[in-house]
């Protein structure tokens, strides 16, 4: 599903942020991608939406070779690849609805078809009933479970998630990793990036540990330790 074939990012004019790297994600596996602040997590990210390109190395995505994508398929890619972060990036102004909506409305699908899609998605993440709530007036967690019902409306196969307990306290964050194991569980590929060890050692699945731009440890079932 994810392939990266000794790829290397350097932000120049010196920083390695990755080096040689060689990970194969399989379809519907849930992948913890652990390490400190700086040691090149976030940006396998951006390589896997292509907000950044690699300088050596080959990248493929379900067979498809991203590696020197063109600018005019980025757009097919990322709508093939659900994202969550830490600020959870929300429209102040628009109600849960609207702002789930919208990530469909920029791609042009039909009013008909937003309608049939949102509430069940909406359902997935437990946010059914409060569909006209606007951010101000939603938890924390309740945020983040309206940032992923967004990022899963176009039924991507894989789902990145970038820190998406970093803002929020222990229960909400318990809640926030149950509902991507839920999601795991219908057969989406979950990447997750954290540094939080607790998050990881309860998930209890494979965790691949980067350290200065470099994996050090890959285990199925494994714990984050450092």
């Amino acid at each position: 599903m994810i392939n990266f074939k000794k790829v290397s990012k350097i932000f120049y004019p010196k920083s390695v942020a990755l080096k040689d790297i060689n990970l194969h994600i399989r379809p519907k596996e849930f992948v913890s991608i652990v390490g400190q602040s700086g040691a090149g997590k976030s940006t396998m990210i951006k390589l896997l939406t292509a907000e950044e390109k690699p300088e050596h190395g080959q990248i493929i995505i379900g067979g498809w070779d991203i590696t020197n994508i063109n600018q005019r398929e980025i757009p097919l890619l990322r709508r093939q690849i659900g994202t969550v972060y830490q600020d959870f990036k929300l429209l102040p102004k628009k109600t849960v609805y609207e702002n789930v909506a919208f990530a469909l409305e920029v791609c042009g699908i039909s009013s008909r078809k937003i309608k049939n899609i949102i509430p069940q998605v909406l359902k997935i993440v437990g946010l059914k009933d409060k569909h006209d709530r606007y951010p101000h007036q939603l938890s924390g967690g309740e945020i983040q479970r309206a940032a992923i019902a967004r990022a899963l409306v176009h039924r991507p196969k894989i789902l990145l998630a970038d820190e998406p307990t970093g803002n929020l306290d222990s229960l909400n964050t318990k809640d926030i990793i149950d509902l991507l194991l839920k999601i795991n569980e219908f057969g989406t590929t979950v990447m997750l990036v954290t540094h939080n060890k607790d998050v990881v050692n309860r998930i209890k699945k494979r965790v691949v540990l980067i350290d200065q731009g470099q994996i050090i440890s890959d285990q199925e079932e494994g714990r984050y330790v450092l």
